[in-house]
């Protein structure tokens, strides 16, 4: 198949127009004329996938390779490394970032991974109702992400309304009308706003809330008649006892 009509496909699917504008989605890497004989689907690109891509392949992450302008590639160094051996392998890439966060992955991590009804859903931010405690709720995120621990902001044992975003949302705080707000990446600052507003927060991880990308694009690309295979990404960070 041709780039341009798988991304013509990818668009009506999760419009590329829905984007943040700090985002860089879309054709990444490739020329839309090119033919490609098979794709792959990963959350990130790194060296170990690489090596094992067919050339003349397709990539379709979450993450954009590139964010910002480049204004020089140094080679020994990333994303600049990654870049080099993709255009030497005809290796062309689509990144569906913040578009599918909107209109897919948000909702299926809430709604089929945690099992929550959703009753409102706000460009990135899901919402329910319900009665839960501190740790019934805790003890649900543990199963379900399958996490040992879990970095909580806890200002509150009874929690009424959830809220949530995958990936990194803790910046989206103000937006939050909910008890309990689930996210990635929470900092420490984030943490002591937190308190001041009453607002409890659980850090469910940037990888382990946004690893089912992978799993909802391959369904949708089964109707296509090319091969799309699921290259599982290593999560970068190790836990250690």
């Amino acid at each position: 198949m041709k780039i341009s009509e798988i991304y013509t496909f990818l668009d009506a699917m999760s419009p590329f127009s829905l984007q943040e504008k700090w985002d860089n989605s879309g054709l990444v890497i490739g020329s839309m004329d090119r033919e490609i004989e098979q794709i792959y689907i990963a959350l990130d690109v790194d060296n170990h996938m690489l090596d094992s891509i067919k050339p003349n392949s397709l990539i379709i992450t979450h993450h954009p390779l590139i964010f910002g302008g480049l204004t020089f590639l140094d080679l020994s160094k990333y994303p600049a490394n990654l870049i080099e051996t993709m255009i030497k392998k005809d290796i062309s890439l689509i990144a569906m970032h913040t578009n599918f966060d909107k209109t897919h992955l948000n909702r299926y991590v809430f709604e089929h991974v945690l099992g929550f009804k959703l009753e409102k859903q706000s460009d990135f931010i899901c919402k329910t109702n319900g009665i839960w405690t501190k740790e019934e709720l805790i003890e649900l995120l543990k199963n379900k992400f399958k996490l040992e621990t879990l970095k909580v902001v806890a200002p509150k044992d009874k929690i009424t309304s959830i809220a949530m975003i995958t990936g990194s949302g803790a910046s989206l705080m103000d937006e939050i009308d909910a008890d309990c707000f689930l996210t990635g990446d929470i900092k420490y600052h984030d943490a002591i706003k937190a308190i001041s507003q009453n607002l409890m927060m659980v850090d469910i991880g940037h990888y382990e809330s946004e690893r089912y990308f992978v799993d909802i694009l391959a369904e949708h690309l089964q109707v296509l008649p090319i091969l799309a295979i699921i290259s599982n990404s290593k999560n970068p960070f190790s836990f250690l006892k």
